[in-house]
């Protein structure tokens, strides 16, 4: 009788046996597959979350007062427009999310304000990602809430700044801060106000290091931004650049915890189920040794046994953890659950990879003993 017959033979008789090592398997899988689906949707939904803190890196002339910049947020010497083309043309980057802006405090109608001019959000090749802030057509203008206020404009009104139309496309909420003094529109338009075409007072970027043990990512960022634009100085707000990085490690170690512990569990188990088979399979054992089957031929019995179970746990669990994530994803993940929660078919091609060889890991003990399990003493107990 074939090696391969001899399994199926073993699977069908002793059913339970074999349905309870599939459901250890099953359960294995299915909590890595929803939790590697919910870990990398947590990443992502938590980039979503902290795009709303803003951009945290700031490139601006090497000849700026930095200190004057700290205080107020406003570069006092300008650079051409082309750097931002420059940076965001390359590639292997570490930054994203790149936009121009022009701004300057100036007096309108009797108040100081701060015209700010931005030009629309651009990306690194490959790395498109949805705008973080508002884009701002030519000819229009956001105007902050106290500014709005204290001036009593409305939203649709004709405004002009130092002879420049613009029609007031929004009156922003309350922010609390300096937003609220803003007068916001577009880059060619600021340039145009205040007489400077073609230059610009910083990039902002948002930067995607992760947080490393050891190593300053802002070294990381400097070296690679200083040797694209020489003579502009990088600046990183480290308090929102830690905290995106942070969060991310943080979630993927209490993912990759509580999968340890379930897959731990699960081998547990699946060793269990194979010493109880060597058990009950000892006579049988012993009949085959004395028939002249050789230790490779009842190895490969288990072994076979055990491939096939790690194989039907793989797809189970998959699909079953797959559906986990896609009935409780969205209702953790709202920001992006549309794109965010779907099946990772990556992973289970891991799966149908891994788990056949966590079958064969766990059972090879118990198969061990099989194989050196000598039939004289269990013919001789018979």
């Amino acid at each position: 009788m074939s090696t391969v017959r001899m399994i199926l033979k073993e699977l069908w008789h002793r059913k339970v046996n074999f349905l309870l090592g599939v459901l250890a398997v099953t359960t294995a899988v299915a909590f890595f597959v929803a939790f590697q689906t919910a870990a990398r949707a947590s990443n992502r939904e938590t980039a979503r979350l902290m795009l709303s803190m803003g951009f945290n890196l700031h490139v601006i002339a090497d000849s700026a007062d930095v200190g004057e910049f700290l205080m107020t947020g406003i570069a006092s010497e300008t650079m051409p427009e082309s750097y931002l083309n420059t940076l965001a043309t390359q590639k292997n980057i570490s930054y994203n999310h790149l936009s121009a802006v022009l701004e300057k405090q100036i007096s309108w109608r009797g108040v100081r304000i701060i015209l700010t001019g931005l030009a629309p959000e651009v990306c690194p090749p490959g790395r498109t990602k949805p705008a973080m802030i508002f884009q701002v057509e030519p000819g229009t203008a956001y105007v902050g809430h106290q500014l709005a206020d204290l001036l009593g404009i409305k939203q649709g009104d004709a405004i002009g700044v130092n002879g420049k139309p613009l029609k007031v496309a929004r009156c922003l909420a309350e922010s609390g801060g300096i937003d609220d003094m803003r007068v916001q529109c577009h880059l060619r338009d600021a340039q145009e106000i205040l007489n400077q075409p073609g230059r610009i007072s910083e990039i902002q970027a948002v930067d995607c290091l992760c947080f490393v043990e050891g190593a300053d990512p802002l070294d990381i960022l400097r070296q690679e931004i200083s040797a694209i634009l020489p003579g502009t100085q990088i600046l990183q707000a480290k308090s929102v650049a830690d905290a995106r990085a942070k969060q991310r490690q943080m979630v993927y170690k209490t993912f990759s915890l509580m999968v340890s512990f379930v897959v731990i569990a699960c081998g547990v188990w699946v060793g269990v189920l194979t010493i109880m088979n060597v058990r009950e399979r000892q006579t049988e054992i012993g009949l085959l040794r004395a028939l002249g089957y050789g230790a490779g031929k009842i190895g490969g019995l288990f072994l076979g046994k055990a491939m096939i179970t790690g194989v039907a746990g793989a797809v189970i669990g998959f699909l079953g953890g797959a559906a986990l994530a896609l009935v409780f994803g969205p209702d953790i993940f709202r920001l992006t659950a549309r794109t965010t929660v779907q099946p990772e078919w990556s992973v289970f091609l891991q799966a149908l990879i891994v788990a056949p060889l966590f079958a064969v890991v766990a059972s090879f003990i118990p198969m061990m003993l099989a194989v050196a399990y000598d039939p004289a003493t269990t013919l001789r107990e018979e």
